[in-house]
């Protein structure tokens, strides 16, 4: 981790628009538009948003992944605005700069957990990154280098030789967050590190992002439909709806005082209550349950 470029902003937009270009019968899509954000050293933004609100695609354009080779070929462009990431400009970013961004930005997809790997054991899963890169790295020097990340995560030396699915869900979201950080990124970007982790451990894979990112001082750009998940672990939050940027700022001052009538909504629900406002069935798109309906048929 290079701790000396700490005065180069993690990530820098201005008025950033993104779009899938048509295929087959489907025409074009804004999915961003006139994103804004800078993220300072060493700190943690998280965004908030619904699905389809261009979270993921933000994700998938700041890692730099966008731009590697897709079998599928539909790739999200970037057609207005401008993009910084750890200095290099993601506009007709070149692949040597491209190979340069990469090594300095740990992603943990959406599915990460969920597309380890099914025939590599633990320590290939984490030390695949490196050979990518270079297959004649030490072998011995990535052994201990990947036993160091693989402890760093919480998790024992034995399942070193285990594969993916021996693992837990929250065993197999570990060995994914293990491999986006084995190169010792400047960066983060965590796309729903929850998703598909058992309800029971949750908070222990937050919590553990939380403390890494403590410990190694990177900057992370968390992405999350739960309000809860970004409570643990963010500095200032980003509400996304329909690819805007709607909301930014504390927790407190985002939801103090929405100026739009969806972060209106968000705010309303994490209100005090009879009942515990379901804010992440809000976030998702859905109507909050409380269950109030619930019993006042029983006491009828």
């Amino acid at each position: 981790m290079k701790h000396g470029a700490a005065s180069v902003p993690p990530i820098q937009t201005s008025d950033l628009t993104i779009e899938y270009p048509p295929h087959g019968a489907s025409p074009a899509f804004v999915a961003v538009h006139g994103f804004t954000l800078r993220i300072a050293p060493g700190e943690v933004v998280g965004l908030l948003g619904e699905s389809g609100s261009g979270k993921s695609t933000l994700a998938r354009v700041l890692s730099g992944d966008a731009f590697a080779s897709d079998a599928t070929g539909i790739r999200p462009q970037i057609t207005g605005g401008e993009a910084t990431v750890l200095g290099y400009g993601l506009r007709r970013i070149s692949k040597r700069k491209l190979t340069r961004l990469t090594f300095g930005v740990g992603l943990l997809a959406q599915d990460a957990a969920d597309t380890l790997p099914s025939t590599m054991t633990v320590a290939e899963i984490v030390a695949e990154p490196v050979l990518e890169r270079d297959r004649r790295y030490n072998r011995r020097a990535l052994g201990a280098q990947v036993a160091t990340m693989i402890d760093a995560v919480r998790l024992p030396l034995a399942l070193l030789g285990r594969y993916p699915y021996e693992l837990s869900s929250g065993q197999r979201q570990r060995v994914a967050l293990a491999r986006a950080l084995v190169f010792g990124p400047e960066l983060l970007i965590a796309d729903e590190p929850t998703a598909g982790v058992d309800v029971m451990v949750r908070d222990a894979v937050v919590d553990l992002i939380s403390e890494l990112q403590q410990e190694r001082s990177f900057s992370a750009l968390v992405i999350s439909s739960d309000l809860a998940v970004l409570q643990r672990v963010v500095n200032r939050i980003g509400v996304m709806h329909q690819g805007v940027l709607v909301g930014l700022g504390t927790i407190d001052d985002v939801f103090r005082d929405p100026w739009h009538p969806y972060v209106r909504e968000l705010a309303a629900a994490l209100q005090p209550t009879v009942a515990e406002p379901d804010v992440e069935s809000l976030v998702a798109g859905e109507p909050p349950s409380t269950g109030n309906q619930t019993d006042a048929a029983v006491g009828s």
